[in-house]
């Protein structure tokens, strides 16, 4: 049975459970307040105006900071693009600078030789072919510039006693250049490279004390031409040979002239030569001489070729083997008159890369 307390309460409970579920509503699914809902939401005008003129200055000063901050950065901007632009220019007119001495140089000795009838450029090395013509003989320079040191090398057959020509020996290697190197000696059908002969960093055949007129002459590890007299390994190691062959005799040493002992100077006293230099800046120079044969009638005497190499401006020149033996290679064909109406086998020989 259901009192009157009990009805009464349930009667308030009915008539309540709108009004409730409405306030539920509202605290549960909030509307966004319009500006002039705080008018009426019991906040007085006089409250509101300071706070919302608070809210419109702390805006307008971060309006006011970030415009600022964006010319800020805008003015950081164009600054680095000028320093940066200014500081290539810089760097640029330096490089060009620094590059002016060399080609200031090679200008220098290049006119001295004439105009080149022939060029190779790679990365690895440049070569210009020379016609030589002083009147008393006729033959070839070629300027080389090594711009890697593995762009010059030395062959030689890997059997010992077995000599092949300059071109056999490009061809062989794939070389674009080549010109014949040291001497040789004959035993029992065979052809041996004459003394101190250095192959991939290694002696040959040992390590023999200069004597006589003997040079040796070859590249180091860094491109550079070295040679001379070694009366001790030490002095030649040194150096750090690459590769290198022997013979005499050394024409040029520091931009001076060495004398020629009396027995080169005339056996034979003209003949088709080969000799080998070096130019301060490390470029080379190799002059290969004509001659119609050995017998010393034709061709240049070391004594001409020592003036003109010293005239042309080399630091330090070697005479390589020469009459016969004399040849130079240059892009698949033989550039000079070999005196033996061919060319000659030799050990060894020095080859140019592209």
């Amino acid at each position: 049975m259901i009192t009157p307390v009990k009805q009464v309460n349930r009667f308030f409970m009915l008539a309540l459970a709108p009004f409730i579920g409405l306030i539920i509503c509202l605290l549960l699914f909030r509307p966004p307040l319009e500006p002039g809902d705080l008018i009426h939401s019991g906040l007085s005008e006089e409250t509101i105006t300071p706070q919302t003129q608070a809210i419109r200055q702390e805006l307008a000063g971060a309006k006011e900071a970030a415009v600022q901050t964006s010319s800020s950065i805008k003015r950081t901007t164009e600054l680095y693009n000028r320093t940066t632009s200014t500081m290539s220019t810089i760097v640029q007119s330096a490089s060009a600078q620094a590059a002016r001495p060399e080609t200031i140089y090679n200008q220098r000795i290049s006119s001295k030789l004439g105009v080149p009838i022939e060029r190779v450029n790679s990365d690895r090395l440049t070569i210009e072919l020379y016609r030589v013509n002083p009147g008393t003989y006729k033959g070839y320079a070629m300027k080389v510039k090594l711009k890697n040191p593995t762009a010059m090398k030395m062959a030689m057959s890997s059997e010992p006693g077995k000599a092949e020509t300059t071109m056999q020996a490009v061809k062989r290697n794939g070389a674009i250049a080549g010109i014949n190197a040291g001497g040789f000696a004959d035993s029992g059908g065979k052809r041996y490279p004459l003394s101190t002969t250095v192959m991939d960093g290694k002696y040959v055949n040992g390590f023999q004390a200069s004597f006589k007129d003997l040079f040796f002459v070859g590249l180091n590890d860094t491109g550079k031409l070295v040679g001379g007299k070694f009366f001790d390994k030490n002095s030649l190691d040194r150096l750090k040979p690459q590769f290198g062959a022997t013979f005499v005799p050394v024409l040029l040493q520091n931009g001076k002239k060495t004398a020629i002992p009396a027995k080169w100077k005339v056996s034979p006293k003209r003949a088709p030569r080969t000799v080998i230099g070096n130019y301060k800046d490390d470029q080379l120079l190799i002059i290969v001489v004509d001659g119609y044969n050995e017998s010393g009638s034709s061709g240049a005497t070391l004594e001409e070729l020592q003036g003109r190499l010293y005239k042309l401006g080399v630091v330090d020149a070697y005479n390589l083997d020469g009459g016969g033996s004399s040849s130079l290679i240059l892009n698949n064909r033989v550039v000079n008159n070999p005196s033996d109406g061919n060319l000659r086998p030799v050990p060894t020989h020095f080859l140019f890369y592209k």
